[in-house]
């Protein structure tokens, strides 16, 4: 075979290739470097539940405080998450979350003798601010048919992810407790004495936070992913659940705020005499904690899918 032969058949070769590429590329992006670059912007929403670690509730012993041996389930309350999300390389991305949720604990759900003594209890809205940093893992991701051609196979949509995050988050909340069958805000009662001569200093209902957590998504169709995150939100406020410090004067509270004020700071079922002005009420060395355990749905608006094209076989005609 000379050499002119054996450059046409390559020339031909090149060209075929070409014109199928060509023709497979407005429906196709498969296993290439460019795939992650499709989900670069994405719209996310999830529902779940929030667990809060810290002074109130908790397990039957002292100890383990702040940890997942600690967790409260009974406590565990709804929360929902909304969020957009822009990816700027194959392994790394940025989020925006805005969280909505409550928190609560109780020393009634625990058999632990000091704790259920105490007898305190509270719940707390959650309202959360996140920018977020997230580090790709693992990611396959697949994107469209290679050939939009009946009865010719094409690959499989493949959008899996693994993700760990972390960022910056700044929280609202607003401790309260049950009095008289009314849910009461506890910072202006001043349970520890807060801005009273010789009590606590005055809390502020707004903290920064660093949110810590794993995520993994599937895709569920071209556009959506559904998902599951995980994340330990770890607080600089020991108040989320108005507990920090030791016991205040009850005659004090008394005559400068009131009788709802007395009785939120010491609602002590039994053993009174372990709760009085002075001892300690809560553990000022440890901020509060909780987490946070979402269903996230996310809408692809990168991507846009290609139109359905209608295969047609050629008809012949026979001349005459």
């Amino acid at each position: 075979m000379n050499q002119s032969h054996t450059m046409k058949n390559y020339i031909r070769f090149l060209f075929c290739f070409l014109a199928i590429n060509a023709f497979a590329q407005p429906s196709s992006n498969f296993n290439t470097s460019r795939n992650w670059s499709l989900h670069k912007k994405e719209v996310f929403f999830g529902i779940g539940g929030t667990n809060f670690t810290g002074d109130l509730g908790g397990r039957d012993k002292i100890g383990t405080d702040f940890s997942l041996v600690d967790l409260d389930w009974p406590a565990t309350f709804a929360g929902f998450n909304i969020g957009y999300r822009y990816r700027w390389h194959p392994f790394w991305a940025t989020s925006t979350e805005l969280y909505s949720g409550m928190v609560q604990g109780s020393d009634e759900n625990t058999n632990e003798i000091i704790r259920r003594s105490r007898n305190l209890h509270f719940r707390s809205p959650i309202v959360q601010l996140t920018q977020r940093i997230e580090w790709i893992l693992l990611a396959n991701e697949k994107i469209g048919r290679r050939y939009n051609i009946p009865g010719l196979k094409g690959f499989k949509n493949q959008m899996q992810q693994v993700y760990l995050f972390t960022g910056a988050a700044v929280t609202y909340f607003n401790p309260q407790a049950e009095i008289n069958g009314t849910w009461t805000n506890l910072r202006p009662l001043k349970t520890e004495g807060q801005g009273l001569p010789g009590g606590a200093d005055e809390y502020s209902r707004i903290t920064a936070v660093i949110p810590f957590g794993i995520g993994v998504k599937i895709g569920i169709s071209d556009m959506w992913r559904i998902g599951l995150e995980v994340s330990y939100n770890k607080t600089f406020t020991d108040y989320i659940d108005d507990v920090s410090t030791n016991y205040f004067d009850p005659v004090v509270l008394q005559s400068q705020v009131g009788s709802d004020a007395v009785f939120a700071a010491n609602p002590s079922k039994e053993n009174q005499t372990w709760f009085v002005p002075g001892e300690q009420r809560g553990d000022p060395d440890e901020k509060d904690a909780f987490y946070i355990a979402n269903i996230v749905f996310t809408r692809n608006l990168t991507y846009k899918p290609p139109k359905k094209q209608n295969w047609r076989r050629p008809q012949s005609r026979t001349k005459f």
